[in-house]
């Protein structure tokens, strides 16, 4: 064997078992993460346990502490996956239209996030439903939380560019607080434009969570048309008249 040989087999030779262990971590934390999203749908993220993922997996819990140190931890993680799986259903919806006007653009968006909610409402109640006690979300969380309304901020930026939008009077007594969420969010929109803009999007999770939680039973019965022409509301209270 040459020493090219040796040296390619003494670098290769750990690499395996490396590469090895870190899928069986991957798989592991998956499988944690799939059983604690089961007990989601049967008891609630309250009363989420590592115990219990650890008991219904044949694993002790010290072994599943090595994945996560803490049920926060956990949930942080189901949190973050939730979110990311929300923005990519809206995300692919948008890139589908990308080409279309701006209220379709809109529409397709608010259409894909009620049907991942709709697919999803164990996962869509943790990240929007009542907080769970004693968790608070870090840091993480904010830019997968975020990008639904990165979305709906970017159409509407579209619409400014092009054609333009209308805008909505802004009370004297909302003007600094409009200025201020702006600057925050889409310091290139005008003010009277965010402040819609961050009502519709409320609205929006308002209206999915209304259908999901079941609070429109007996109210709203054909609910899909009911849910685009409030949709399409929406889109033109941000100022997106043109089709």
């Amino acid at each position: 064997m040459s020493s090219t040989d040796t040296a390619r087999n003494t670098a290769g030779t750990p690499s395996a078992p490396r590469g090895a262990r870190a899928r069986a971590r991957i798989e592991v934390t998956e499988a944690i993460k799939q059983e604690a999203r089961r007990q989601l749908a049967v008891d609630g993220a309250a009363k989420l346990s590592l115990r219990a993922v650890a008991r219904e997996l044949g694993m002790v819990s010290s072994a599943l502490y090595r994945y996560f140190p803490s049920r926060d931890d956990l949930l942080t993680a189901l949190i973050i996956d939730a979110y990311d799986s929300l923005g990519e259903a809206a995300e692919a919806a948008h890139d589908a239209v990308a080409d279309a006007a701006p209220v379709r653009r809109w529409t397709a968006v608010c259409e894909a996030v009620r049907a991942w909610a709709l697919a999803h409402p164990h996962e869509y109640a943790l990240i929007y439903g009542s907080p769970v006690p004693g968790y608070t979300a870090p840091q993480t969380t904010v830019p997968p939380a975020a990008r639904v309304g990165h979305l709906l901020i970017r159409i509407v930026r579209d619409a400014h560019r092009g054609k333009g939008v209308a805008k909505t009077p802004l009370p004297a007594e909302l003007r600094t607080e409009a200025q201020r969420i702006a600057a925050d969010l889409a310091p290139d929109l005008p003010p009277e434009v965010v402040a819609v803009l961050v009502a519709a999007w409320a609205q929006l999770f308002g209206l999915v969570g209304f259908e999901v939680f079941g609070q429109f039973h007996r109210i709203v019965e054909d609910r899909e048309p009911f849910f685009h022409h409030a949709v399409a509301r929406l889109a033109h209270s941000v100022g997106l008249v043109h089709e």
